[in-house]
């Protein structure tokens, strides 16, 4: 006989239970009874989990144990089927309408994209802008114009003045509406630069995710900030204002960019504009090109229809008219710029004439049209091709046109306005 709980065989009688011996195991303490299967048959018993009550060895055969069941039927039955269940019931959950229209399910997206965005900006970087606004004045334009410049996406701007300085205006109250930061700085001489460098050679305490920085203003103290910024292995910009231009100094490369602040345009280098205009005479040569060779197939087809004509034993009148219609096509494709004759006007009587025609024609034309001394001096520059003072100058006959037409005996001015009103002596 043996312990239920040690096994152990160092026992010893401890008094009756219900008729029966008690036994107390000097191993463990344990108390317990004598069993009441003979001898021969204990050896064919087995404990049971409250180490008392025992079952016989042919009972156990027909009992599965868990352990003994081979490991895939265990997860095949038992952790399979509780995984498939749990995923299906968690998809019907989150894809039913209600879910997907929920707060909740808005709350967890808002959170995903800021987590997103944090991590994006972490591995990105950003760029950031120092303006000393007592020294240089940004625009709208121009700051794009920066921003386009960098590398990095603009995302913090700081501006630096004494904003109590009626010199400002309302420049705080615009740069604050387009996102800057202010700081204020009390009166005196560089006290905006100073403050400048003060932040700037700090700014990754601040600002851990910054990678490039403009530095707006003219001033040369600030060259020790951009020093400074480089050795911390930042990507620095210059920004100085040269007349109307903007001047973006790339402290790494060395680079130079320029901007027009009056055309809000970048400034293209002397070989870029050159470039342009190469590729603008290039792109009209291939038009003039294009337009010749259509002009020639449109020739070629003419005459190959005037030979045909000609074949099929065209009277000579039509021929006559063929062969000068040709000739007229092929000289005004060539020359596509004919100049235009214009009349001479050798003395004063040859341009009073001249005067008086067009001032008949246009009578003629519009009886109730006033003519005044400019739409006279148009209209006689048109037929001459020299402005009307140029012809009085040369002839020597006054110093200017409207003197000219006053002491004519031929024409008198009469004020309309802030004009002269022209007419014939004659028809007075």
């Amino acid at each position: 006989m043996k312990c239920p709980r040690c096994e152990s065989t160092l026992y010893r009688k401890n008094g009756r239970r219900n008729g029966k011996q008690n036994y107390l195991c000097k191993n463990c303490g344990k108390q317990f009874i004598e069993p009441a299967f003979p001898r021969s048959l204990e050896g064919e018993l087995l404990p049971n989990s409250n180490g008392h009550t025992k079952v016989s060895m042919i009972e156990t055969t027909e009992v599965p144990l868990v352990k003994d069941l081979p490991e895939e039927k265990i997860t095949e039955t038992s952790l399979g089927s509780f995984s498939l269940t749990l995923a299906e019931e968690l998809l019907q959950t989150i894809l039913s309408p209600n879910w997907l229209e929920s707060a909740a399910f808005t709350k967890l997206l808002l959170k995903i994209q800021q987590s997103n965005e944090i991590k994006s900006k972490l591995e990105t970087g950003i760029c950031l802008l120092l303006l000393d606004a007592e020294n240089l004045k940004l625009d709208v334009n121009s700051e794009l114009f920066l921003a386009s410049v960098c590398k990095y996406p603009l995302q913090v701007k700081i501006a630096f003045a004494n904003w109590r300085n009626p010199s400002i205006g309302k420049q705080d109250i615009e740069l604050y509406n387009r996102g800057y930061q202010l700081v204020h700085v009390p009166g005196g001489k560089d006290s905006a630069d100073a403050k400048m460098i003060a932040l700037g050679a700090c700014v990754l305490r601040s600002y851990p995710t910054v990678k490039e920085i403009l530095v707006c203003s003219g001033d040369g103290i600030l060259n020790h900030l951009c020093n400074q910024l480089q050795n911390q292995g930042l990507i620095v910009h210059w920004v100085r204002r040269q007349g109307q231009n903007l001047q973006i100094e790339n402290r790494n490369t060395g680079k130079l960019t320029h901007y027009s602040l009056p055309m809000a345009t970048e400034v293209p280098s002397f070989e870029e504009v050159v470039d342009k205009i190469q590729d603008l005479i290039k792109t009209e040569q291939e038009s003039i090109n294009a337009r010749l060779n259509s002009l020639v197939a449109v020739a070629t087809l003419f005459q190959e229809r005037c030979d045909i004509n000609i074949k099929n034993n065209p009277t000579q009148a039509e021929s006559d008219k063929i062969i000068p219609v040709l000739d007229n096509s092929l000289t005004e494709s060539l020359h596509q710029e004919k100049k235009e004759a214009f009349a001479k006007v050798p003395n004063g009587k040859a341009l009073d004439k001249l005067l008086l025609k067009i001032i008949q024609d246009i009578q003629t034309k519009s009886p109730k049209t006033k003519l005044s001394v400019p739409k006279l001096g148009s209209e006689l520059q048109k037929i001459t091709g020299e402005s009307p003072n140029s012809i009085i100058k040369k002839l020597k006959l006054g110093s200017s046109f409207t003197k000219y037409l006053e002491s004519s005996p031929t024409f008198t001015l009469k004020a309309s306005g802030k004009e002269y009103e022209v007419t014939l002596v004659l028809c007075k």
